[in-house]
Formats: structure tokens, C-alpha cells, sequence
């Protein structure tokens, strides 16, 4: 499973934020706590998208190699600085392809988004529902992959005018309802808010008077890290979390 972490506050680079912590995504990414459901690190690439401020389009880099082992991010992420970061390292599903196309964060527009998890029965246990999109949104797919997939059916809701909360509350309930078992901790953010999914793999929250961080492993040992219930979704703001029940968790794995 992959992991991943979303944060909204007071700018800061992105090597205090991801490289810099004792259980940032860099450490996270060789020694995770948590892989339930499949692999032992996150060496299968990994992504990082930032809103440098407003009016000004959002950064992303995507790479197939580890985290620990890129030097050029380690550069870039001292110098670069964000009120707002998206990243995630990748331990890919087998038989699914280790590309940077294949690692998020996905985006469109002001959008960015993760998938910590898999699907179970992939792809034949989705395919009338990968159905449901536009061809062109199928054919334009980043990789043949259960995230990538995962993107297209939120982004279509999205360009439907769904509010975020309701298409991921929406997909994730739907998924899991065609192929029982699936992990679908989702994350997605437009620089301003938060809306993440907990189901099937550990999710966790720690709210500042000025800031948020959601993500699969606390990154330190700070007080203040909340776990998030599984079947669960977030909608988070600097200094602030609310939190709905998605569906009733009895008989949850």
C-alpha cells in the first residue's frame, strides 16, 4: 500500500514538511508502520503537488524512483516553499506498472489526488463502472491503473458540479459495493480544503490553530494526532476538521 499526506497552513518548504520529520514521507517510504493488505516499503516512485500562492498555478513532480533515492527532489524541496502540499510514495499493486505516470498526485485544474489502497478484483470487478465514463476520459487515463481510474471517476463528478465531499463519499461506497475488500483511503484537495476517506487502511489528523495535516502514518511524535475512524470522511481546513460516518462500520475488516 502506498502512503500519503495532505497539508494546509503557514508556507513552508517541502523538505520540512516530507524529508525533514523523523516519520516523514521520506522515512515512511523505507520503514512504514502500517503496510496491512500487502508490501513492505514505498519504493515503486512517488509524487508531490504544491500551490505556490494565489493566482499562481500549482507545482507537481512525479517520478518512478524512491524518494531516497532522488536527489534532484531533495534539492527542490529546500527550496521550494507552499501554504498548501499534496504527496504520497508508491508501493505498486503487482501486475501494475511502475511509471511516474502511475504515482500521484493525479490533477486537473486546481485539483489534486491521491489513492492509498487497492481495488480488489482488478479491473474486471469495475469495469461496468469504468463504463460509465466518456471514452475520452478512459483513453486519456495517466496509467492502467486502480488510481488512475479512481481519478477519472472523481474528476468526473467534480466537472459535474458534485460537491467533493459527496463524489468521493459517493465512489467509495459504490466500489466497495462491486469489489468487497477494497482499501480506498482517498485524498483530494484544491489548496483550500481537505476531503480524505478512511476505509479498509489507517488514516490520522492533527489540527493547529493555523494548520492541518491528514495522513496514512503521523509523521512525528507530537501531540495532537487524532486516528480517523475507518469508513470515515474528513473535510478539513486550516485549524479546523469535521467528520461524517460514510457508512456503517459493522462487520468492517
Amino acid at each position: 500500500m502506498c502512503r500519503h499526506i495532505a497539508y494546509l497552513g503557514p508556507p513552508t518548504t517541502l523538505a520540512a514538511l516530507l524529508l525533514a520529520p523523523p516519520h516523514g514521507l521520506l522515512r515512511q517510504s523505507y520503514a512504514p508502520v502500517d503496510m496491512r493488505g500487502g508490501g513492505t516499503i514505498n519504493a515503486d516512485g512517488f509524487g508531490v503537488g504544491w500551490y505556490p500562492g494565489p493566482g499562481v498555478p500549482l507545482g507537481r513532480y512525479r517520478t518512478e524512483r524512491p524518494i531516497w533515492s532522488d536527489p534532484s527532489f531533495a534539492d527542490l524541496a529546500a527550496a521550494t516553499v507552499a501554504p498548501a502540499v499534496l504527496a504520497a510514495v508508491r508501493s505498486a499493486t503487482v501486475g501494475m506498472p511502475v511509471t511516474a505516470w502511475a504515482c500521484a498526485p493525479f490533477t486537473d485544474g486546481r485539483w489534486l489526488f491521491s489513492h492509498n489502497g487497492r481495488i480488489s478484483g482488478w479491473p474486471g470487478s469495475v469495469e461496468g463502472l469504468a463504463g460509465t465514463l466518456p471514452v475520452t476520459d478512459l483513453l486519456t487515463l495517466d496509467a492502467p491503473t486502480d488510481a488512475a481510474l479512481l481519478w477519472a471517476l472523481v474528476r468526473h463528478g467534480l466537472q459535474a458540479g458534485r460537491p467533493p465531499a459527496e463524489v468521493l463519499r459517493g465512489l467509495v461506497t459504490t466500489v466497495a459495493a462491486l469489489a468487497p475488500g477494497s482499501r480506498l483511503n482517498l485524498l483530494l484537495t484544491d489548496g483550500q480544503t481537505v476531503h480524505a476517506t478512511a476505509w479498509g487502511h489507517a488514516l490520522s489528523v492533527r489540527v493547529e490553530p493555523d494548520a492541518v495535516l491528514v495522513a496514512s502514518e503521523p509523521t512525528d511524535r507530537l501531540p495532537g494526532w487524532t486516528p480517523v475512524a475507518d469508513h470515515d470522511l474528513i473535510t478539513a481546513t486550516a485549524g479546523h476538521c469535521s467528520t461524517e460516518v460514510i457508512a456503517d462500520r459493522t462487520g468492517v475488516p
